[in-house]
């Protein structure tokens, strides 16, 4: 079996932008090149002495994509990136076992061979359908043994001949190979045969020698089986009269000392199995499965896959030598804008164009943070440093991001850098930027079909002032109309937001990419007065027509911050 690639994961904030999937996507691709290559790239203080040769990045996303962005990554080829709800090491995280499981009808003898072979103390017990029903350990086995005395086991375990065969390395002279033993006891067939008689009951399973009187005896008191020891000849009157009589019939090589020892570990494991065993989803988080796998009383537990099939299994030393994911996050830095449990993470480098905000690392980090108007920009940079060339569509998804993110090069926020930057990366795509833009730009602005919700998490950032916390949506249009008719549904939508966020306060921007203006909506206490103190105040019919607005990161946010620091 291949070993497990060590997953670094790329990905961008939650409620992601173009720019936040692109870079993710583009930074992934361009990290697993230079590894593809031996290239030493350090990212932090776990990885001083360059990359380990089994690792893989692999771009995330920490919520749903936009109209905008699926249009882009439709148009150049690429699946969405993997899903992330929770940075958190989940069970399929961790280099847990995968040792086979077994059918609960195998013989204690098997089981027992398996787990030396396997070198484990804990076997999974499958059904047909690959379910989980029961676990069986070492100790089980163990005290199966004190069971010697009870010389109704087999019958009670409904025993398989297979296993009796299989466990006395015998053969099945006489007999239906699928049969099973249901009734009696256990009897060795030793001393007089009158005597024999006398203890013999129907159904019992009688071990014997070579003699002929004893045999004959079992099986006219109705035995189900006889097992004759010592690899005894079985004659062929023995062998009619049984399969007359329905008695099955075993010849062993080993004496009837060692059969008499040997015939309990024939009992199918299902007899002393624990059924129904804690199991745990291969999805599920390890904090949530810790209190759980301290407390029962065996040390290791199945693990399933999506369908419910078994999968392998975790044992309490995983608890300890458990690793936390490793991230690199691009296009933010601030802890209310990343995904749900990144302080259990390992943040190893931090690729962005935002103000330095409030994530905190264990260890030293390399964190690249340009004044530029998108993050595909500097990941551009990142691609001619290490001299790796821009395919097509790579190249038209850093575009993309970049168009998206400076609104076609109108932002504020915009720098020639950003422009330079798409304009080359558009020669390599094919697009021009401009007819590219709008068809863009329409795709992500086709708000009809969404709901309320759909339409304000298009875009959505949680930020802190002090002790103020409030988030900031926003969504673009080339379309005046289909803003105004937004702004008439949205504002009652917006207390419903603030009190999910657990926010202060909520803004909403409506920007119309063509003149250059947004409509602004809010909700909270003093909302309306913040924004009036740092935009002027509302129309008569209460709404903010911010002129010349049309950056939330530039333009919007630092006046707000302003507002609510003084």
């Amino acid at each position: 079996m291949t070993e497990k690639k060590k997953t670094i994961y790329v990905i961008g904030h939650k409620n992601p932008d173009t720019d936040s999937i692109c870079s993710a996507i583009a930074l992934a691709a361009l990290k697993n090149e230079l590894a593809s290559r031996g290239e030493p790239l350090a990212l932090s203080a776990s990885y001083s002495d360059g990359l380990p040769e089994d690792v893989c990045f692999v771009p995330a996303r920490a919520g749903h994509l936009n109209n905008e962005t699926r249009y882009v990554l439709d148009r150049f080829g690429f699946e969405k990136p993997k899903y992330l709800q929770d940075a958190r090491t989940q069970v399929q995280d961790i280099d847990y076992s995968r040792s086979p499981s077994v059918e609960g009808e195998i013989s204690l003898l098997a089981a027992w061979r398996i787990m030396r072979d396997v070198k484990k103390s804990t076997l999974a017990v499958t059904d047909a359908s690959g379910a989980v029903c029961g676990v069986i350990t070492t100790s089980d086995i163990a005290k199966s043994y004190m069971s010697v005395f009870d010389n109704e086991i087999l019958a009670k375990a409904q025993t398989p001949y297979r296993n009796i065969i299989e466990t006395l390395e015998g053969e099945l002279v006489e007999g239906e190979p699928a049969g099973a033993v249901t009734t009696g006891r256990v009897l060795i067939g030793a001393g007089a045969t009158e005597s024999m008689r006398q203890r013999l009951k129907a159904g019992d399973v009688v071990i014997l020698g070579n003699r002929y009187e004893a045999q004959l005896s079992a099986i006219e008191q109705q035995a189900s089986m006889i097992i004759a020891c010592e690899g005894a000849p079985v004659s062929r009157t023995i062998r009619k009269i049984a399969s007359e009589s329905g008695c099955a019939v075993i010849s062993t090589p080993y004496d009837t000392y060692a059969v008499a020892r040997m015939i309990n570990q024939s009992v199918p494991i299902r007899h002393f199995m624990t059924p129904d065993p804690c199991s745990f989803d291969k999805t599920a988080y390890m904090d949530d499965i810790r209190g759980t796998m301290t407390h029962e009383r065996y040390r290791d537990f199945p693990i399933t896959d999506r369908e419910g099939r078994y999968d392998g299994m975790i044992s309490r030393r995983n608890l300890i030598d458990m690793a936390s994911k490793q991230f690199i996050l691009v296009d933010h830095n601030e802890i209310g804008q990343a995904v749900a449990g990144i302080q259990e993470a390992e943040i190893l480098e931090i690729v962005d164009h935002h103000k330095l905000g409030t994530i905190e690392t264990v260890k030293p980090v390399i964190v690249r943070n340009r004044p530029v108007g998108c993050t595909a920009t500097i990941i551009t940079q990142m691609y001619d440093e290490n001299d790796v060339e821009i395919s097509p569509q790579i190249a038209g998804i850093l575009c993309s991001a970049i168009i998206s993110d400076t609104l076609l090069f109108r932002s504020p926020t915009c720098t020639p850098l950003d422009e330079d930057t798409a304009r080359r990366l558009a020669e390599v795509a094919g697009i021009d930027p401009e007819s590219y833009a709008v068809d863009m730009f329409s795709a992500g602005s086709d708000f009809g079909s969404k709901t309320d919700e759909e339409i304000f998490y298009q875009d959505f950032k949680k930020f802190i002032a002090g002790d103020t916390s409030f988030g900031v949506g926003q969504i673009t249009s080339m379309n005046e109309e289909e803003l105004c008719r937004i702004r008439d549904r949205m504002q009652p939508f917006l207390e419903q937001v603030r009190q999910k966020e657990g926010a202060d306060m909520v803004f909403f921007l409506m920007t119309n990419i063509l003149t250059e203006n947004s409509w602004m909506l809010c909700a909270g206490q003093e909302a309306a007065e913040t924004a009036e103190a740092g935009f002027g105040p509302a129309d008569k019919d209460g709404n903010f027509l911010l002129e010349g607005v049309v950056s939330r990161k530039k333009q919007f946010v630092p006046i707000l911050m302003e507002q609510l620091m003084a």
